[in-house]
């Protein structure tokens, strides 16, 4: 049942498939000023809080495990809904703002957006961890959380749910925009000059930072390369990446989503092991893996996009908005730039558009949560591939 919407300040929080930490955008989310526009969203302030140690090595053995005990993975469950009711707390104490409403999308530790062939029937599947009831006992307000299963019930991928946000924000009457977030995956989002909902594309691109990351781990012994430091002292195995390419996501068409599943601990293993055939020394591996990242998303945008965005305004007018931690790196953002700006295309940061790179997501799930409170749909068919339009999430009361 649909209530009347009204303005409220919501909490969105987000956990990537980085798994470094907690992003918390504190938002002010208002009903449309006109009949069949979008909510207005405006950002009241944000907070990143980083797991511990022993957190985010915990949540990336249940992302990678193919075997772990059941009560792990409820402990983990547990602990880290505590872990977001304390980051939602700090974060509205640090700006002096009542939380009313928290969208929580949780830490994904799997994700199957395709249907695969499971006990005589196709399913497709997602879990997103972080016990809800802890959150909404703890703040005392209503929690949305487990947004992707409805848009996967209804013949979704259940990703990627963020061109909702994109759309009410970002949206050109002038210019064609496309959004690419760069976090553990690479997720971008197409919007034509002018073009309403349903004109929208959007998919995962393959890796954003995940096989760049994994790579550190594995030959540094750190979490990510600062500033694409590493990278930058190493050389591209081009071959390697041209073969990483030839798989079969890259040229699948949208809608697609993707996880660690697919770039995940096993990918990293084997593409470092391609890197040493072709001699590759350490450095040489990370300058290859951010490559490997640069190269997917303009290759997205050669296949994909660029007839999408061709057909409503001039390549000239495409801006390619650039979020998440990603950013930070200088190595990426520079190969991302020598590969689009060739193409007619402007690479600008999405903190130009008035929303910090790290914050994002948080304020997609903040809105999302709004929409569901409201009884509103909230994902975008055209990205997801969904049959029609749904309510996203389940209510935990506070």
């Amino acid at each position: 049942m649909v209530t009347m919407a009204k303005s409220m300040v919501v909490a969105g929080v987000m956990s990537g498939t980085s798994a470094d930490g907690v992003d918390v955008a504190l938002c002010r989310v208002a009903p449309a000023l006109d009949e069949g526009g979008t909510p207005r969203v405006k950002l009241l302030g944000h907070a990143g809080f980083k797991y511990s140690k022993a957190v985010r090595a915990a949540v990336l053995a249940a992302m990678d495990a193919k075997a772990i005990p059941v009560a792990e993975l409820s402990r983990l469950n547990w602990r880290l809904g505590e872990i977001y009711a304390d980051c939602v707390e700090k974060a509205a104490a640090n700006f002096g703002v009542k939380v009313g409403l928290v969208g929580c999308h949780g830490q994904t530790v799997y994700h199957q957006g395709a249907a695969a062939r499971f006990l005589g029937s196709d399913v497709r599947c997602t879990w997103q961890m972080g016990e809800p009831s802890v959150v909404a006992e703890r703040l005392r307000v209503p929690v949305v959380s487990d947004f992707r299963p409805a848009d996967m019930a209804a013949g979704g991928q259940g990703a990627p749910l963020v061109p909702m946000l994109d759309y009410a924000m970002f949206r050109s009457a002038r210019v064609n925009r496309v959004l690419q977030n760069l976090g553990g995956i690479g997720n971008l989002t197409a919007i034509p000059a002018g073009a309403g909902v349903d004109g929208v594309m959007a998919f995962d691109t393959g890796p954003g930072n995940m096989v760049i990351d994994g790579s550190m781990a594995r030959l540094y012994n750190r979490g990510f390369d600062r500033g694409g430091a590493v990278a930058r002292r190493g050389r591209v195995i081009s071959a390697v990446v041209a073969r990483v390419l030839e798989g079969g996501y890259f040229s699948a068409l949208p809608p697609k989503s993707c996880g660690r599943e697919e770039f995940g601990a096993g990918f990293v293993a084997e593409f470092i092991e391609r890197c040493r055939k072709a001699g590759a020394k350490d450095a040489d591996v990370v300058a290859t893996a951010t490559a490997l990242t640069a190269e997917s998303v303009v290759e997205g945008y050669r296949r994909f996009v660029w007839a999408h965005l061709g057909s409503a305004a001039p390549l000239a007018k495409t801006e390619f908005v650039v979020a998440g931690g990603g950013t930070k790196n200088a190595a990426l953002m520079g190969m991302l730039r020598e590969g689009l700006e060739p193409l007619g295309v402007k690479v600008r940061l999405m903190e130009e558009l008035g929303v910090p790179a790290q914050a994002k997501e948080g304020v997609a799930f903040a809105l999302l949560a709004w929409l569901t409170w409201f009884g509103l749909p909230g994902n975008v068919p055209s990205a997801t591939g969904a049959r029609r339009v749904v309510v996203l999430g389940k209510v935990t009361h506070g």
